[in-house]
């Protein structure tokens, strides 16, 4: 009986250090930073077809997808949906993107969801969240070596986020 209460205390201390280990995965922003933050992480309910469907509308446009992976429990998920639904970054989506978003959940915690979606077009390897994928109208990805360092978007600046969605607007496929 005598280990029982300590056996518990030892399983909030687990829990408490993974919550932050997962946490710690998707960055955090630093005092006074300033952005923009979605209330929710908007997804649709079938991921899959939501990318087919914008693949098939870009194909016909000439526009790139952008595929945001990322979830509702992280700041820089949010953080990075709000930037995308200020006015400024609207129009530069709306000219040059279908913005398709995808709930990963916690990847990397063993927890993630949809995770056929970024593995289909070849990043791997989750570590944390948001990740960013520009995709050409044939799903080629243009920016596969950079798809995973958006971890830290809340932190990020307005302005270089805005010209890396612009450069990647224009960027060759490999």
């Amino acid at each position: 009986m005598r280990d029982r209460p300590q056996g518990a205390a030892l399983t909030l201390r687990i829990a408490a250090a993974l919550s932050a280990l997962a946490l710690a995965a998707c960055a955090t922003t630093p005092p006074g930073a300033a952005h923009p933050e979605a209330r929710a992480y908007a997804v649709g309910a079938d991921a899959k077809a939501d990318v087919e469907a914008a693949l098939a509308r870009v194909g016909a446009s000439g526009k790139r997808v952008l595929l945001v992976l990322g979830a509702d429990w992280c700041h820089d998920s949010r953080a990075l949906a709000g930037w995308l639904a200020t006015p400024r970054f609207a129009a530069l989506l709306a000219a040059r993107y279908e913005v398709v978003f995808v709930d990963v959940g916690m990847p990397q915690m063993g927890e993630g969801r949809n995770l056929d979606v970024p593995r289909r077009f070849g990043l791997a390897d989750m570590k944390g969240t948001p990740a960013l994928l520009v995709l050409t109208p044939e799903g080629t990805p243009v920016n596969l070596d950079t798809a995973a360092s958006w971890r830290n978007a809340a932190s990020r600046d307005e302005d270089a986020i805005f010209a890396e969605l612009a450069r990647l607007a224009d960027t060759p496929a490999p």
